[in-house]
C-alpha cells in the first residue's frame, strides 16, 4: 500500500517541472516587468518569461546571459527568471563582503574593503536639481584640468570673495615705485 502510494506521488511529481537553466536570447524592457525570450533545455524556447529583479536594481541582460527559470506551479509556460549571470562581463576577484555593479562595456562601481568606493567609466554625469555637497577634508583632482562654467565663491570667516572679484582686483592693481610714482598694471591678466 505505501509502495503504491509512493509510486503515485513520484509519477505526479515527475509531471511537475522543476527549476532549470537557460540562455537569454532577447529582452523586452518596456513593460513594468521585463520579458525575456530564453532557450531552455532540449532546444525549447520560452517566450515572454518574466524577469524578476530586486527592488531598486535593474539590468537588461545581453544575449548569451545564463538564466535560472522557475516554472510557477510546475508549468513551463509560466516560467519566471529568478537569476541571471554572464561570466564574461562579471567583475572578478572581489574580496569577501565586496559588492560591484558592472556593464558589458567595462564600467563598474566597486564597493571595496577598507570603505573605498571606486567608479570606473568614461564619462561620469551627476544630476542634482538642488545641490551637491562634498563633506571631506580634502578633494583632489588629478590627471587633467578643472573647468568651471560658473563662478567660484570662497567663504572666509567675515568676507565672502569670488574668484571673479579677485581676478578683477588683480588685473587692475598697481604697485608703488619705491623711487616715486606707481608702476603699471600687470602685463598678463588673470
Amino acid at each position: 500500500m505505501i509502495r503504491d502510494l509512493q509510486l503515485r506521488i513520484d509519477r505526479a511529481l515527475a509531471r511537475v517541472r522543476q527549476a532549470f537553466r537557460g540562455v537569454v536570447k532577447t529582452v523586452n524592457s518596456a513593460p513594468a516587468v521585463q520579458l525575456v525570450q530564453v532557450d531552455g533545455l532540449d532546444g525549447e524556447t520560452l517566450q515572454a518569461a518574466e524577469l524578476m529583479q530586486h527592488y531598486g536594481l535593474t539590468s537588461n541582460p545581453p544575449a548569451g546571459t545564463m538564466a535560472v527559470l522557475l516554472p510557477i506551479g510546475g508549468r513551463t509556460a509560466h516560467g519566471i527568471v529568478i537569476a541571471t549571470e554572464h561570466g564574461a562581463y562579471r567583475l572578478k576577484g572581489l574580496a569577501s563582503g565586496e559588492v560591484a555593479l558592472y556593464t558589458d562595456e567595462g564600467d563598474h562601481i566597486h564597493l571595496k574593503r577598507g570603505r573605498v568606493v571606486e567608479i570606473n567609466t568614461q564619462t561620469l554625469i551627476v544630476n542634482a536639481s538642488a545641490q551637491i555637497t562634498l563633506n571631506s577634508p580634502l578633494v583632489r583632482v588629478t590627471g587633467g584640468e578643472l573647468k568651471v562654467d560658473l563662478g567660484i565663491t570662497e567663504h572666509q570667516a567675515t568676507i565672502p570673495k569670488t574668484l571673479a572679484g579677485m581676478r578683477t582686483i588683480y588685473n587692475a592693481h598697481t604697485h608703488t615705485d619705491p623711487q616715486g610714482g606707481s608702476v603699471s598694471t600687470p602685463i598678463g591678466t588673470m
